[in-house]
């Protein structure tokens, strides 16, 4: 018998990724003055990328962008395999990335070109991530929190896998265990206090892996996120206190601590938490990528508008609720 519970939830984190990845295309690397600008209203529903966008140019309403299709390949490594490697993370994201013609141009994020570019050419696996800091390892990563309901140390022991290649530094590590923790646990019902004790302990796990480097404290900048989102200030001037001051842009260390804050800000409603990634400024699809797939684990795949599934899978024929059947097939038999 199927758990529908489960299945709901897993769909609801994929769903989460794809649509907060797609929502927040448009305003991608805007700042806001930029956004309301270009977007007056602010972003409310899927729009294309507006003309000349320096990543997005040509893209239309609803379409996914490199957040979710390297998303999906770590979840074919777990479907076609069981488990996950650093070798069959490699090979998945370089067999993507050559599809697409990626490793040229600006489509992939700077740790993830530079590093899938070094495999390319022949290096070892353990040494093309050694300075990869960056939020891609953390857009990615919740194959490995759906892959393990509940469990949080096997959580982490493979998010070092999959980061290595590309992110293996204990900056990124932190931020993607954190993540992923969050989805392990918001998958096995955990409330928004598990969701958070349960970020803070991937990211103090995740620090112990991976080589060192120096960043801001990710567990600090967190604690200030959640304040800024507790202070009781109007919507948009929460929106402008996490942009200054903790951040939305490509680091590890502002677009995790920013994402977690949305999801506790809009008690996990995940319509509502990709939106403010959408309209928030800097790294918008990234943002809403990661925030959506924590709110959209812990409040399910019927939490979304009805348009919202109709309009992903139109677009972009990705199959996530099938991507979810397998999951809970898989997780059944494992």
């Amino acid at each position: 018998m199927t758990n529908t519970n489960l299945l709901n939830k897993i769909y609801g984190c994929l769903l989460g990724v794809a649509s907060g990845d797609a929502l927040g295309m448009p305003t991608s690397l805007l700042p806001p003055e930029v956004i309301n600008e270009l977007f007056p209203e602010g972003i409310k529903d899927f729009m294309p990328a507006p003309a000349g966008h320096l990543i997005h140019d040509t893209m239309v309403a609803g379409q996914i962008t490199d957040d979710t299709q390297q998303t999906l390949q770590l979840a074919d490594l777990f479907l076609e395999t069981g488990g996950f490697t650093a070798e069959g993370a490699a090979r998945k994201l370089i067999e993507w990335a050559e599809s697409l013609n990626a490793l040229e141009g600006l489509y992939l994020g700077p740790s993830s070109g530079r590093a899938l570019k070094m495999i390319r050419d022949g290096v070892p696996v353990t040494e093309t991530g050694t300075i990869g800091d960056t939020n891609g390892a953390s857009m990615r990563i919740s194959s490995v929190g759906l892959a393990h309901p509940g469990d949080l140390d096997a959580v982490v022991a493979d998010t070092a896998k999959v980061c290595m290649p590309t992110h293996n530094t204990n900056i990124a590590i932190a931020g993607a265990s954190g993540v992923a923790c969050v989805i392990a646990t918001a998958i096995n019902n955990g409330g928004i206090d598990d969701l958070i004790e349960a970020y803070y302990y991937g990211v103090s796990q995740g620090m112990k892996q991976g080589g060192s480097w120096t960043g801001a404290s990710i567990k600090h900048r967190t604690e200030w996120a959640l304040d800024i989102v507790r202070s009781g200030k109007s919507e948009q001037a929460i929106w402008e206190d996490l942009y200054n001051y903790i951040g939305t842009g490509v680091a590890t260390t502002e677009a995790v601590p920013t994402a977690l804050a949305l999801v506790v800000m809009y008690d996990g409603d995940p319509w509502k938490v990709i939106s403010a990634a959408a309209n928030i400024g800097g790294d918008c699809d990234t943002v809403g990528a990661i925030a959506g797939s924590m709110a959209g684990a812990y409040a399910g795949a019927d939490a979304f508008p009805d348009h919202v599934v109709g309009i992903i899978e139109k677009v972009n024929h990705l199959g996530l609720a099938d991507y979810a059947r397998r999951f809970v097939d898989k997780l059944g038999t494992s």
